[in-house]
């Protein structure tokens, strides 16, 4: 018998993960879990000065994101509703490890360990990636305000951080499915057959029996 359905779209900023989740929560009739960004009062600040606003921004992150998964597990998951999240909490640590000093990062990471202790774990993962170029035209296009001032370092190197962050966790969790994509030569948006090999692909998993519907 499999688990009833949480999945996780994760990758690097601009990829197209909210995009992609409401797409197959149309598909599928899952609850959608669209993470908080622009809600962030520190964002801004913190694309201007990485350093000044980290540890505000990412423990402003956390903690939404630790209610959020809280409310999911009471209201949909312990009610046999499945779910898919346009993230995944250890996404919290991909960040800090990179933006975080020595002493402030030791801090946030037992607040972290300490929050996410009991926390529901999506048993699926879809992990898009994309090269630079795409994701720059992409934060471009959508045009959020925060995002404009984002580094071209900063985000080469965030998508690096999160290509050995999933090597890691298909070590770590041989268990659970990860679906990867490839951003550029995919478009699910405008072509309805990449969308449509996405779906295939979901729906394979769920054949297994690793996760049920």
């Amino acid at each position: 018998m499999g688990q009833l359905p949480f999945i996780a779209v994760e990758g690097p900023i601009g990829v197209g993960k909210t995009s992609l989740a409401k797409k197959l929560a149309a598909h599928f009739e899952l609850h959608l879990l669209k993470e908080i960004v622009e809600e962030n009062p520190f964002l801004g600040k913190f694309y201007d000065d990485i350093e000044e606003w980290s540890f505000q921004t990412e423990m402003f992150f956390l903690c939404n994101r630790y209610k959020q998964l809280e409310d999911i597990e009471t209201k949909y998951l312990n009610r046999d509703k499945p779910v898919i999240a346009d993230y995944h909490i250890s996404k919290n640590m991909i960040f800090a490890k990179r933006t975080l000093k020595e002493k402030q990062f030791d801090k946030y990471a037992k607040i972290y360990d300490i929050l996410t202790a009991d926390m529901p774990q999506p048993n699926m993962m879809i992990y898009l990636d994309a090269s630079l170029e795409t994701l720059l035209d992409r934060i471009r296009m959508r045009g959020r305000e925060v995002e404009q001032n984002i580094q071209p370092a900063y985000l080469e190197q965030l998508s690096q951080d999160y290509n050995d962050f999933m090597d890691q966790f298909e070590q770590m969790n041989p268990s659970i499915p990860v679906i990867r994509l490839n951003g550029d030569h995919l478009d699910f948006v405008k072509h309805q057959d990449d969308l449509d090999r996405i779906i295939y692909t979901v729906e394979e998993h769920l054949r297994k029996g690793e996760v049920v519907k």
